[in-house]
């Protein structure tokens, strides 16, 4: 497995930065693996994992920071009691996550694109999002 760009370790933590740029998300699935096989977790907990960040790191890169590759995007993995928490914040604004459209609402059935957060909400435990949007944390029980 190659190296990963700006992984860094601190207490307990480990911390992947990106740059915004759709390219870099191919450095989440390293990521996730790298950091899942420490721990004896099952292919339906590794999939949920990686489905759910990728969807996260990929809003942040677009939405977040607009594609400005002068912006980063950090990625944060903590091994939290019977479970693991990864954050992913970007640069960006923010937004009401309060206020997203329902995409299983008939209106939204036939739009492309505007599951990304329902999705993960579906597969991960716990899901919050601080710093005014510009911060996601998914738990997932192992």
């Amino acid at each position: 497995m190659s190296q990963l760009p700006s992984l860094k370790s601190f207490g307990g933590r480990l911390m992947l930065t990106l740059p915004s740029h759709q390219n870099e998300v191919c450095h989440v699935e390293k990521f996730v693996y790298q950091v899942l096989s420490k721990f004896n977790v099952n292919q339906e907990i590794f999939g949920n994992v990686l489905i759910s960040l990728t969807e996260a790191v990929n809003n942040a890169i677009i939405h977040g920071n607009g594609k400005d590759k002068r912006k980063k995007v950090q990625v944060c993995f903590e091994k939290r009691g019977n479970g693991i928490a990864f954050q992913v914040s970007d640069e960006g604004e923010g937004f009401d996550f309060n206020n997203l459209p329902d995409p299983t609402a008939p209106e939204n059935l036939e739009r492309c694109g505007g599951r990304g957060v329902f999705m993960m909400r579906q597969l991960c435990d716990d899901m919050r999002y601080t710093n005014n949007g510009r911060t996601v944390e998914m738990r997932f029980r192992i």
